[in-house]
């Protein structure tokens, strides 16, 4: 393992910076138990499912894209999520184009009984928190438009961190279905 201290390891790629256009393109998971998982990923957020390798994995996607979420039980078939105070994912974020997909997603949560570990307003965004069956964050967010975001006098982003009025949230969109 690399022990070189981040003050050196930046010195030598300084005057490197990534291209803007890279995305998270997905995320893979290992879960305990691939049925499990599915019911959460696809039948409550309702991602499609791609490609299913039975009990071994699955690949899962919002539209045409290959997979957005890979789930798989290679090394953790039966497993126990990792106990608290370990590193790993702290959780993995899906961004919703509108307040609307956003509540419609939040709907489906509640009528699944599926709990919320948190709902926070960031100012720039509104986002609600689960975990998944197995235990890893999920968040579900919506960006408001660039030009809402909180800045500070110098024009960086503000961190803010306000309780989110999940009620209000969930009747966004309600009366249009």
């Amino acid at each position: 393992m690399n022990s070189q201290p981040i003050n050196e390891a930046v010195s030598v790629v300084e005057d490197y910076s990534i291209d803007p256009r890279v995305r998270v393109g997905h995320v893979h998971l290992k879960v305990a138990d691939i049925e499990r998982s599915l019911a959460f990923y696809w039948g409550v957020l309702g991602f499609g499912l791609n490609i299913s390798q039975g009990d071994d994995a699955a690949f899962l996607s919002a539209g045409d894209y290959h997979h957005h979420v890979a789930l798989n039980t290679w090394e953790s078939r039966g497993g126990a999520a990792p106990p608290a105070g370990t590193t790993g994912l702290h959780h993995v974020a899906f961004l919703y184009p509108t307040r609307a997909a956003l509540a419609a997603a939040l709907r489906r949560l509640r009528a699944a009984g599926v709990a919320l570990t948190g709902a926070n307003d960031h100012g720039g965004s509104e986002a609600v928190y689960v975990r998944d069956p197995d235990g890893n964050g999920v968040e579900l967010y919506w960006d408001r438009p660039e030009a809402e975001w909180p800045r500070n006098p110098d024009g960086t982003l503000r961190l803010v961190s306000k309780p989110l009025d999940v009620d209000n949230l969930a009747c966004e969109g309600a009366s249009d279905r």
